[in-house]
Formats: C-alpha cells, structure tokens, sequence
C-alpha cells in the first residue's frame, strides 16, 4: 500500500514538472538545446535554491494565467503587489557579486531577492505576458530624491497624454506620476526604443534600446532560458 501511495505521489509529481516546464517553454523563446535539458535545469533550481523557488515560479505561473479577464489596472496592482511583497531587496554586490547585475524574470524568482532594476524588469515583462501593450509600459531610469541614488520603476500610461502611473518598489502604492515628487525622471525605455524622461508625453525619442549593453544581455540570457 505505502509503495503504491510513493509511486501515486512520483507520478503527481511527474505530471506537475512536465506541466511546469511546458509553461517556462511558452513563456520565453527557447533553443532546441535548451528544451533537451530541462530536466536539467529545473533539478538546478531544486538543488541550489530549494522548493520555495518552484512555489515562486509557480505562483508567478498563476498570476499570469489568471490574468486574462482583468481589466489593465487590475492587472497594474496585481503585478506590483506580487513582486514587491515576495521579493527581498538586496544589492547586486551581495546577491550577484558585481555592482549592476540585471536579472531576468526568472532569476529574480528562483533567489527570491534582488533590486530595483530586478524588480521593474520582472514587472515589465509580467506585464506584457498579460497582455499589456507594449506602447504602454516603459522601464524608467529616475532619481530618487529623498534618497539621493538612482533608482528604477515601471511607468505604465494609458495613452500619450495622460498623467502615468508608477509601479515602484519603494513605495508598495501605485500612484499617479503628479503625486511622486520624490522622483525626476532621466530616460526611459522598452524593447521599442529609448526615450529622454519625462513623465507626462512620449518624451523625445534617442535611439534604440540596443544601446543600453546590459538590457542586450538581459534578453540574451532569456532567450538562453539560464539560470545562474
């Protein structure tokens, strides 16, 4: 009895990883390489960064499928609430051992950790797989006032001359750009292009955002589907 109970769990098991990787495989572009070795990789993340990761990823898998019927701003909260209430803010040089490391998605879920830059880019690319336009969501480089430090968000608007609204990991709330004073905008940018700041209007195009070396690695690591 006890082994056909084991052998009942194994296969609940099987069929949960299967299911798993098939949404890691839809979720970003693969290589065939890659697809041979995803027994591999999600072993890895089990044995180097335990349960709790998969339970990340799989809640991240939810949020995602769960989304479709959701209006934009539902889908704004529901995104924000979830990387800023599960993920730890850590510097780079303490997780990654390098001052500016750019993570992708899920590389920011399997350690459970990382910083603003880690926080806006797993929001921004949430957000798309939710169906949220691209021309609406950009990646926003600000300084922080009160702070006196760079700092990253998210800045979501619903047509071009509408007042933003700001998905931060500072502060939990998402707020109309006109009530974040604390913040001065200084360039923005999605995989479209590359904008100078400004937070109300499109901003003055500068170029493209193949220009900023880490975003080009961030997404060659996606596209490799690696985790470090």
């Amino acid at each position: 009895m006890l082994k056909n109970s084991a052998c009942f769990v194994l296969r609940v098991r099987a069929i949960r990883l299967f299911t798993f990787l098939l949404f890691l495989l839809s979720t970003f572009e693969v290589s065939a390489a890659t697809f041979n070795n995803n027994d591999l990789l999600f072993k890895r993340i089990v044995s180097k960064y335990g349960m709790s990761a998969v339970v990340r990823v799989y809640q991240w898998q939810r949020l995602i499928q769960t989304s479709r019927f959701l209006t934009e701003q539902q889908k704004l909260v529901r995104v924000n609430n979830f990387f800023n209430h599960r993920i730890k803010f850590v510097d780079d040089i303490y997780l990654w051992g390098k001052k500016d490391y750019w993570a992708t998605p899920l590389e920011l879920l399997v350690r459970g950790a990382g910083d603003c830059e880690d926080y806006s880019i797993a929001k921004y690319f949430t957000l798309l797989k939710m169906g949220v336009p691209e021309r609406k969501i950009r990646i926003t480089y600000v300084k922080a006032l009160t702070l006196h430090q760079a700092h990253m968000i998210v800045v979501y608007t619903s047509s071009p001359r509408t007042v933003p609204y700001i998905l931060d990991n500072l502060d939990p709330i998402i707020k109309l750009a006109t009530l974040r004073n604390d913040l001065l905008p200084v360039y923005s940018f999605n995989n479209s292009g590359l904008w100078l700041g400004k937070f109300v209007g499109t901003g003055r195009r500068v170029g493209d955002s193949t220009v900023i070396s880490m975003w080009v690695a961030l997404n060659q690591r996606m596209n490799k589907f690696s985790v470090s």
